[in-house]
């Protein structure tokens, strides 16, 4: 409940710093992990953020929440949020089912049945997508917009995470990075399609990209020898450990399943952990049809649960930045590009001291251009939290 209360302030905080007309909010594994008991906390969190006096000027608002955990075969566990400053006039939302856009009036928030609803795509991926084919909350929600005379998609995305540290430790790269890739194409591939109109797509969420495993450990570990501890039931491998050929044979790294022991934590913060940029490869694949601009913030994930180390990270997983927020290449044109003001565009993390939960929040503020190439096209303020 606390992350609650920290993610709704440090949200109206990035609101009252850049003051934009359009917010955009995505949000997964709403409820949490035990959604079961937590998903009336959810209620309280959009009721606050509706009411607080950071968006008190923002006159519309659309909320989609899939809370609808009783339906394995639809839950996704995702939520968006938008909200529309009462000076920003000409907005309109697309209804898929009319296939025409509509003004958008007041403030409305939908929750009950998603599958229904005309003002957005819901998809959870197909079974055979999920390791074992195993459901989980894995999908993404689009929903479209015009800005003036400027239309684009935004997309809300949750792809798969690495079960195993010990098989993303395995080959390079992982096989939890193929279903991932799998996965991704899918959601590209069917938002690109020919049912609607092509247009420009930011998509952001939790993409769940790491550091190629193999090669990060490698490199950490470059003078360590490896010692494999196996089950004494069933021969398989329960742990491995790093430890410094000299140095008194000094314990770098214990790797489990779901431990990544790392002696030096220091080295994923300093200098935003750019040095390690490098190993995020992921998105390589989808270099024609994705773009990013630089991180200059440290991993996103894991970060320590425990209210009082807000930039601690949990001893599970090897930090990556599994948040992000890309485009394509249409809609990083329709970004107005800096000129005299400096921080027209920002990209960067939410509250970097403050916990929020294992993942730490990601925003992009910039300008969007609409009327292009007219003499007197407006410059409109947007802000995407992922």
């Amino acid at each position: 409940m606390s992350s609650i209360f920290w993610l709704s302030s440090v949200f109206s905080q990035t609101v009252q710093t850049h003051r934009p007309l359009f917010v955009a909010l995505h949000c997964q594994e709403v409820g949490g992990k035990n959604y079961e008991a937590s998903m009336t906390h959810v209620d309280s969190f959009i009721k606050e953020l509706l009411s607080s006096d950071a968006m008190k000027d923002f006159s519309r608002a659309r909320v989609y929440l899939d809370k609808n955990y009783k339906s394995q075969e639809q839950f996704t566990a995702l939520g968006c949020c938008y909200f529309i400053h009462e000076s920003l006039k000409n907005i309109q939302q697309f209804d898929f089912k009319a296939k025409k856009f509509r003004k958008v009036f007041g403030k409305e928030v939908c929750s009950d049945a998603l599958l229904s609803a005309a003002t957005l795509e819901k998809e959870k991926f197909p079974q055979d997508y999920f390791p074992e084919s195993k459901w989980s909350r894995k999908g993404f929600i689009r929903t479209r917009w015009a800005l003036a005379d400027c239309a684009f998609d935004l997309v809300n995305i949750h792809l798969f995470h690495d079960a195993s540290n010990l098989v993303a430790w395995e080959k390079s790269p992982s096989v939890y990075s193929g279903t991932r890739q799998k996965a991704l194409g899918f959601v590209l591939d069917r938002i690109t399609d020919q049912r609607f109109e092509r247009l420009p797509y930011f998509i952001f969420g939790d993409f769940n990209f790491r550091l190629d495993s193999k090669q990060v450990i490698e490199s950490l570990c470059s003078t360590a020898s490896v010692q494999t501890v196996r089950s004494a039931d069933t021969n398989e491998v329960d742990k491995l450990i790093f430890r410094e050929s000299d140095n008194d044979r000094k314990v770098v790294l214990q790797l489990e399943k779901k431990l990544f022991n790392y002696i030096n934590q220091d080295v994923f913060r300093e200098n935003n952990g750019t040095l390690l940029l490098e190993f995020d490869r992921e998105l390589s694949v989808f270099k024609e049809r994705l773009h990013e601009l630089d991180i200059s913030f440290p991993p996103s994930y894991p970060y320590s649960e425990d209210s009082s180390q807000g930039k601690q990270y949990m001893n599970t997983r090897c930090p990556a930045w599994c948040d992000r927020i890309l485009m394509s290449a249409s809609a990083k044109d329709l970004l107005v590009k800096p000129e005299n003001e400096e921080k027209s565009i920002t990209y960067d993390n939410i509250g970097p001291n403050v916990c929020m939960g294992d993942h730490k929040p990601v925003y992009l503020y910039f300008r969007l251009s609409t009327g292009a190439g007219k003499p007197h096209a407006n410059k409109h303020k947007c802000c995407v939290v992922q």
